[in-house]
């Protein structure tokens, strides 16, 4: 791999709410504009899971969901809202743990996270009716779309992360990871690089597009700062480009299933 002297960190600025069916290429075109920022080759556009999800209908009234028997029980375990806890359940393969306040689910697409990374923050104003956002159908699909249109819009190769907030297991507060990517190498194996004395490295596996994700959400933020969309510019890399997919541990290397 080779290493960058100095990143930049470039928020897209005045970016609108968005609803259903915005066409989120044109919406950073815009923004891009108005911020007299001139894309370049290499440049990563991290995106909100928020803005995607919005833009692909992903959002639901919860006065329009019944919950199951399942739900209802489960929901007075964790004391949550039984919509709520059926939409989770509807966008998991599993409980992990179940405490009051607390719902860890294995997600239908292998993210082990809270509330299958369903949100309600920033959706409405209050006393409006309660609405829920769920992920992406298929984040990395989302996230090498919008790469294709981003590069062709802006005529340079551009990379394109999907961010969301994780909490870690081990370790106290949340993080900004990559649920989807395309156009860069999401897991990086440095397995027989040479460190600092020739030696080879043998078990170093970087998680790349976290990185860069966690590096946007310094900027993001997590509540009213309006920034959805980063631009990540001054990094280099080597190696095959792979899914953000490919950052979820399989079933058989997890010693705590």
């Amino acid at each position: 791999m080779q290493r960058s002297n100095a990143v930049e960190l470039l928020a897209v600025p005045g970016l609108p709410r968005v609803a259903r069916d915005d066409d989120l290429v044109a919406l950073i075109g815009k923004g891009v504009a108005r911020g007299g920022i001139v894309p370049r080759g290499g440049d990563v556009f991290v995106l909100t899971q928020k803005i995607v999800s919005k833009a692909e209908g992903r959002m639901v009234d919860l006065a329009s969901v019944k919950p199951s028997t399942e739900a209802i029980e489960l929901a007075g375990k964790v004391q949550k809202d039984p919509r709520l806890v059926e939409l989770i359940l509807s966008e998991s393969v599993r409980v992990v743990r179940a405490r009051p306040g607390i719902l860890i689910v294995e997600h239908r697409l292998g993210f082990v996270m809270a509330n299958a990374g369903i949100d309600q923050s920033n959706l409405a104003s209050p006393g409006a009716p309660p609405r829920a956002l769920m992920l992406p159908v298929d984040p990395d699909g989302s996230a090498a779309t919008l790469k294709e249109r981003l590069s062709q819009k802006f005529g340079v190769p551009i990379a394109v992360i999907i961010s969301d907030s994780f909490g870690r297991a081990w370790r106290r507060g949340t993080c900004g990871v990559a649920i989807g990517a395309a156009g860069l190498p999401s897991l990086m194996d440095l397995r027989g690089s040479p460190d600092l004395f020739g030696r080879a490295l043998q078990v170093s596996v970087t998680g790349h597009a976290d990185e860069i994700a966690a590096a946007a959400s310094l900027v993001m933020g997590q509540g009213a700062e309006g920034q959805p969309v980063v631009i990540v510019r001054g990094l280099t890399w080597r190696g095959p480009d792979n899914a953000a997919s490919e950052l979820v541990r399989p079933a058989d290397e997890d010693m705590f299933r």
